[in-house]
């Protein structure tokens, strides 16, 4: 069985090839989203064959998203759909199984099918798991990009939203930071705070002999709560930052 999934913001386009995909016997799970964050976020978590993309979405095109794909160790088939043929090109040279067209026939969806068939027999990789090093759909100045969660130093709370701390700076996103102390524990975070959750692979330093605790990450001395502490220490055994006691 092929797992789907289906990227396009027009919502009658998006059902309509939905309910084709959920005709075909070959076709087992079929995801639906409306942009390209919405896929990365989908992507990094549930196994996926192959993706249907619209080309022209707001914020992430298609182009960027199969661009987004390039890293992942694992990539699904990718078909692109859309109503003019200028893309074409690109598409191909993103190495695209097909192109369609809308609106699409079912007898084109047929074969379409068939080809990413043909490719996940080909590549069978490409039906493995995502990989461990998540990608996390940001907003700046109006611009969605991509960032890797293992470039987030540390993480602050700001109310219903959170702040992943790179090297680059600071990048909003509407998370409550005990949504990622529990999604991101296995990648290495650990909360020391009831503002910080911070990743032990970029703390350098472990101050926990002062009257007020800390850890340093990068250039910033952050607080660790004394609830915290022992949850920190047992983190903290099977980890080589030192810890200045």
């Amino acid at each position: 069985m092929i797992d789907v999934l289906i990227a396009d913001d027009e919502e009658p386009a998006l059902a309509a090839l939905a309910y084709l995909l959920d005709q075909d016997p070959r076709v087992g799970r079929v995801h639906q989203v409306s942009t390209g964050a919405d896929a990365i976020r989908l992507l990094t978590r549930e196994r996926v064959d192959a993706v249907f993309l619209d080309i022209h979405m707001p914020g992430l095109s298609g182009f960027d998203l199969a661009r987004a794909l390039q890293r992942f160790e694992h990539r699904p088939a990718l078909v692109f759909v859309t109503a003019d043929e200028e893309g074409a090109l690109e598409a191909f040279d993103l190495a695209a199984v097909d192109y369609l067209l809308k609106p699409v026939r079912a007898s084109r969806l047929e074969r379409s099918l068939a080809r990413v068939a043909d490719a996940l027999r080909q590549t069978p990789e490409v039906v493995a798991p995502p990989p461990a090093a998540e990608l996390i759909a940001v907003t700046l100045g109006g611009t969605t990009r991509m960032i890797r969660r293992d470039d987030v130093r540390y993480v602050q709370a700001q109310g219903d939203y959170t702040r992943l701390c790179t090297a680059e700076g600071g990048f909003l996103v509407r998370v409550p930071i005990s949504d990622l102390e529990r999604q991101w524990a296995d990648a290495g975070f650990v909360r020391v705070h009831r503002s910080y959750l911070v990743a032990l692979a970029h703390v350098s330093q472990i101050r926990l002999g002062s009257e007020h605790p800390t850890v340093v990450v990068g250039d910033a001395a952050l607080p660790v709560s004394r609830r915290m502490l022992p949850g920190l220490r047992d983190r903290l055994a099977q980890s080589t930052v030192r810890a200045d006691t």
